[in-house]
């Protein structure tokens, strides 16, 4: 196939799921150096491939436009005339975009995304391989330099180390309790004398205010600082870079900051890291309680725990969730 072939990747969400298929980003752009590669996704998560600099344009759907919006999506589409349609998602509205003539196809094998992380296609008909370097974020200068300002009047200079908490996910099972997070940030403070920021969108504000102020509660001293629901996606991946680990959820947060490079502590309940959406770095530390006949009652989450214990959560000890953070910032004892 001719290196300047036109790509068009499609992956309309998650925030976890994009940040996932940026190596393959990597590896087409290296194997089609002249290519034209684009991306289609929702517009609520295309700051997060727009700035990526292996892509050459990024198409956004609007849901609130329902099928007329992606019928003219289609057209836009079909007009570029693209040689191959790589559709990692496989859902009905990506198999609309990806039915016309002309184009190769290659779609994903669900299976292998959640067993292997990066996209292995059915047939690699256009030899890309797995470059080993990792997920990648790329974030313009202009919101470094914003979020910089925001983060300086933090004065983090003033602590030993900077712990971020992430405790929001979409679905209830796959949330560590509240009390946990909050215990494991005032311990940072107390015996690391670290700051603690928390992260998360608007829906996770309620919790993540109230983890702030039980922190704030149980020092006695103003150590911990709730960002959620301020900061866009690219926003949040930028201020993470202050932190020296991230204790979060299996949520897309948890991709964020992988993609950041940071030290990552992730807590695992109705979900499995054999589903391969656990941290994409051997050096992160996945956290699970092991044993229950129950796990894993979901691959995605769900609303509530199905034999009503909840036991993958809540039996899991914020003093070793601590520990294990402590262990990877190599202030063990």
């Amino acid at each position: 196939m001719d290196t300047s072939t036109k790509t068009l990747v499609i992956r309309f969400s998650s925030i976890g799921d994009i940040v996932l298929s940026s190596p393959m980003l990597r590896v087409l752009r290296a194997r089609f150096p002249t290519g034209q590669i684009d991306y289609v996704t929702r517009t609520e998560y295309a700051e997060l491939v727009k700035s990526n600099q292996n892509l050459n344009h990024t198409y956004e759907f609007d849901v609130d436009r329902g099928f007329e919006g992606l019928r003219s999506l289609k057209k836009r589409i079909r007009d570029e005339g693209y040689d191959l349609i790589v559709d990692i998602h496989d859902s009905l509205r990506s198999k609309y975009l990806r039915s016309l003539r002309g184009p190769k196809r290659v779609v994903v094998n669900k299976r292998v995304l959640e067993r292997s992380v990066l996209v292995n296609f059915k047939k690699n008909t256009f030899g890309i391989t797995n470059d080993g370097r990792g997920l990648e974020l790329h974030i313009p200068d202009e919101v470094l330099f914003g979020v910089s300002g925001r983060i300086a009047r933090l004065q983090l200079n003033r602590f030993e180390k900077v712990v971020g908490l992430c405790p929001g996910a979409r679905h209830v099972t796959k949330r560590w309790p509240a009390d946990g997070f909050a215990r494991v940030g005032a311990a940072f403070a107390q015996k690391l004398d670290a700051k603690v920021l928390l992260f998360g969108g608007p829906a996770d504000e309620p919790v993540c205010n109230q983890i702030a102020w039980d922190i704030n509660n149980q020092v006695g001293a103003e150590r911990a600082t709730s960002l959620c629901g301020q900061l866009k996606l690219l926003e949040t991946g930028a201020a993470m870079e202050y932190c020296d680990v991230i204790i979060t959820n299996d949520t897309g947060l948890m991709h964020i900051a992988t993609a950041m490079h940071k030290k990552v502590v992730a807590v695992f309940g109705s979900t499995v890291r054999e589903f391969g959406f656990f941290p994409y770095d051997p050096a992160a530390v996945v956290l699970e309680r092991q044993g229950l006949d129950c796990r894993p009652c979901s691959h995605i989450g769900r609303s509530d725990c199905p034999e009503k214990h909840f036991k993958c959560m809540t039996e899991i000890d914020p003093d070793q969730v601590f520990s294990r953070a402590r262990d990877l910032l190599g202030q063990g004892v």
